[in-house]
């Protein structure tokens, strides 16, 4: 559920905060009074497009925010939208809430926000997806897209979504093995070429037969042995030092090894009676250690150089032959050999014999089997759904003032895809005796406005706890059909939150909570600000959509009667 929105400098609103509550709130408000920009605020916050034309004049960014619950949304949907959330790091607040945002600059960069952290505005929008959904007029259009009249009758049948999946994974094999098959025989020259090319590399790869790292290794020991003459000079000098002539084989001299002389001081300050020079004795007893040890290493690097003339060249040879297979398939050889593992598995896959393509053939046919077996089970449940999804909706419009209209979902068959073997189509009728025809040619836009509340009344029926945004759907109704829909958006309301932007006073009276979008023109700007009304404002300002006759005594008196007698109504169905 929203339960809080702020909008900041877009289009006429400088700033509007709604605090929003369960059931059935609606907007109304003069038209142009920004009654559009609330609605263009919450397709912002779930990741919508960010268009800079919508910043009001001279701000410098427009920023909506807005906080959603999760409490009363069953299980699933918590569980993915915090998956969701927790994989981009968004945390809640400290009421368990979480607050989204999106902020649009002048120049046309926008940035979201999801629990404090900074994320794409299609992350936002797979949250949100699973807390508000917004119905407009553009949504009617959609509603004419085979794709989406499919997806509505599959929402509607948990069967036919369990059956879907299972014919997915069906479709998903036998696709794989079908582009197999068509690759192995309708290029089998291209892949014979390509198994020789990748036999020979494989061949060369192999007799050069690298080490990961080998490369790096070689570096190394050529440059030392390309030094090897000064470093055992180095070495064998600070042997001398340390340990005297003695220690790499040759005559001793006058001068004593520092090893000695740190020794002798080190024993001359321990036998002295002073404490402060016995532990700079022991001090020197760590650096007669630290010298033996200098010296150990010194003899063992000093016994480890290379005294084999000929090993540089050895050496600078196979630096060669891994740098002939660095310039072919890898900067490195860590490169190299991942490149012949990748390789090795593509060459596995590939067989253009013919024992292996018949294997193939057979495999493909008994996929494609199983793939129609599936489909035909997908189909049986989308024809059983759209019998009752049709007659389910024909109910709900016959009570939104079209006595005689007939829904019918139509299951056709089409060819085979990732979407199953079949063609749904929403066809309506006047009455029974003519026959139904496609949305698209045969509904008005008063019509089309009650097909799609019908359908979210029916599609909605099982849900709890979502926030549904009705924008002017109710365009091109009047009579006792708005009457009729405020019914239907208050019963919807009693187990999700539901937002409508109406021009409909019938609607409106309906309402649990009336917000009110007021537009004050100035000599030198328009702004527009959010109002919850009262009981009373509530019957002035239906008096206002009912004929403009707020200061009417006659208006009032029939907005008051519109608005108690609905409110009865709620009443009775919250109870």
């Amino acid at each position: 559920m929203l339960t809080d929105i702020t909008i900041s400098n877009l289009g006429v609103i400088a700033r509007a905060t709604a605090e929003l509550s369960p059931g059935l709130t609606v907007l109304t408000g003069e038209t142009g009074a920004g009654k559009t920009m609330v609605v263009t605020g919450l397709r912002l916050i779930t990741g919508g497009r960010a268009d800079a034309s919508r910043v009001r004049t001279g701000a410098a960014e427009a920023v909506v925010e807005g906080v959603f619950s999760l409490d009363g949304l069953p299980d699933e949907q918590r569980g993915a939208v915090v998956e969701l959330a927790d994989s981009a790091g968004a945390q809640p607040d400290e009421n368990g809430e979480y607050v989204v945002a999106r902020s649009v600059k002048a120049s046309g960069r926008s940035k979201a926000h999801l629990g404090g952290r900074t994320v794409p505005a299609a992350t936002l929008g797979d949250v949100t997806s699973h807390l508000l959904t917004i119905h407009g007029q553009n949504d009617q259009l959609r509603l004419m897209s085979p794709d989406q009249q499919l997806a509505a009758l599959d929402r509607f049948a948990p069967e036919a979504v369990a059956a879907f999946e299972v014919y997915s994974q069906a479709w998903k094999q036998w696709r794989e093995a079908a582009r197999d098959l068509k690759e192995r025989t309708e290029k089998r020259r291209e892949l014979a070429q390509e198994v020789d090319r990748l036999q020979f590399a494989l061949h060369e790869i192999d007799s050069v037969a690298p080490v990961d790292g080998e490369d790096e290794d070689l570096v190394t020991s050529i440059n030392r042995l390309q030094d090897v003459d000064a470093l055992r000079e180095v070495a064998e000098a600070a042997l001398v030092a340390i340990d005297g002539a003695d220690a790499v084989g040759g005559f001793s001299a006058d001068e004593e090894a520092a090893a000695s002389l740190v020794g002798k001081a080190a024993s001359g300050l321990a036998s002295a009676s002073d404490p402060h020079l016995k532990e700079l004795g022991e001090r020197l007893s760590e650096v007669v250690g630290v010298l033996a040890d200098v010296s150990a290493e010194l003899g063992s690097y000093t016994a480890d150089l290379p005294s084999d003339p000929e090993e540089l060249e050895k050496q600078l040879q196979r630096q060669q032959e891994l740098k002939a297979l660095t310039r072919k398939y890898a900067p490195d050889i860590a490169g190299v050999l991942a490149w012949r593992t990748k390789a090795a598995k593509r060459l596995a896959k590939i067989d253009t014999s013919a024992e292996a393509v018949d294997e193939l053939k057979k495999r493909v046919a008994e996929l494609e089997k199983t793939m129609v077996a599936r489909a035909k089970e997908l189909t049986a449940q989308r024809t059983k759904a759209a019998a009752a999804l049709g007659e389910a909706v024909t109910a709900e419009l016959r009570g939104l003032a079209m006595p005689k209209a007939r829904l019918v979902v139509a299951v056709e068959p089409q060819a085979y895809s990732r979407d199953g073997a079949d063609a749904v189509e929403l066809r309506l009728a006047p009455n029974d005796v003519i026959e139904p025809q496609s949305l698209a040619t045969s509904a008005s836009g008063g019509e089309l406005s009650r097909v799609m509340l019908a359908l979210e009344v029916i599609l909605s029926a099982e849900t709890s706890g979502a926030t549904l945004v009705f924008d002017e759907v109710d365009a091109g109704v009047g009579g006792r059909a708005a009457v009729e829909i405020g019914r239907r958006l208050a019963r919807l309301a009693t187990r999700n939150q539901v937002i409508v932007v109406t021009h409909l006073p019938q609607v409106a009276a309906y309402a649990d909570t009336h917000l009110h979008v007021a537009k004050n023109v100035g000599d030198e700007t328009v702004t527009s600000g959010v109002t919850t009304l009262a009981a009373e404002a509530r019957v002035e300002e239906l008096a206002r959509m009912l004929a403009g006759m707020e200061d009417s005594e006659t208006g009032r008196a029939h907005a008051k009667e519109l608005f108690e007698r609905a409110q009865r109504e709620v009443a009775t169905l919250r109870s």
